[in-house]
């Protein structure tokens, strides 16, 4: 079961969302590299091709926009069929506002951060988790932040939906049958575009995607039953 230590060479189907750049991107990476079939969507067609095309069979990824709960349900529906249920769905697709005071957020870019980082993350969760209760075994994780734990000033609508990927997480793993698992996962802190967004240049002294995600995706490998609703922290 999913509660012991895994090793690389036992095969797991691996749904990451948000592939299209920074750590899910090198999350598909590395998991291909480890011998586990890499699942994954993001909405840039051009870094999908490339992605799809560098990895080659038996992975897969689609153009797929997580706040379009039609389109998430035609994806998981499609991806079940063809590989059955996931053993680890990382829902990692994210946004993060602007530096501003909460009242001078747009109201647009607003909407956008919760309907990616908390509606997309319930769209992809409603749409595969039927399928892993169904097979009795799974561990989905959400990522959450530092900023799901505490607070800084001008990143606040990032906060709340980080703070309610806690929440929602831990709700969740109250409700998965026995042998599964929900994790509330900080990845840490990372140089991405979107750390870039919040810290400028001040971001380059943090570790790569790449970097992170050789130790990452161990440590996700490792997750089972035992870490349900467990807030964790990669490293």
């Amino acid at each position: 079961m999913l509660d012991k230590p895994l090793k690389a060479t036992h095969l797991r189907r691996v749904v990451i969302t948000g592939v299209s750049r920074g750590l899910g991107r090198a999350m598909a990476g590395e998991f291909a590299r480890l011998g586990h079939v890499g699942i994954g969507c993001g909405r840039s067609a051009k870094a999908i091709v490339e992605l799809a095309s560098s990895l080659g069979a038996p992975h897969r990824f689609d153009v797929v926009d997580v706040t379009d709960d039609a389109q998430v349900r035609a994806w998981a529906a499609e991806e079940i069929k063809a590989h059955g249920a996931p053993d680890l769905l990382v829902n990692n697709a994210a946004l993060v506002n602007q530096n501003a005071p909460l009242w001078q957020v747009p109201a647009r870019e607003f909407d956008a951060v919760i309907d990616v980082n908390v509606k997309g993350v319930g769209n992809v969760i409603r749409h595969f988790v039927p399928a892993m209760v169904k097979a009795g075994q799974g561990v989905i994780v959400n990522f959450s932040s530092g900023w799901g734990r505490s607070t800084s000033a001008e990143v606040a609508p990032y906060c709340a939906t980080k703070w309610a990927i806690e929440g929602l997480t831990r709700a969740l793993a109250q409700e998965l049958p026995k042998g599964m698992a929900a994790v509330p996962l900080n990845p840490g802190i990372i140089d991405t575009d979107m750390l870039r967004t919040s810290f400028g240049d001040a971001a380059g002294s943090s570790p790569s995607p790449q970097e992170w995600a050789k130790i990452a995706v161990l440590f996700l490998l490792r997750l089972g039953p035992k870490d349900n609703g467990q807030p964790l922290t990669v490293g």
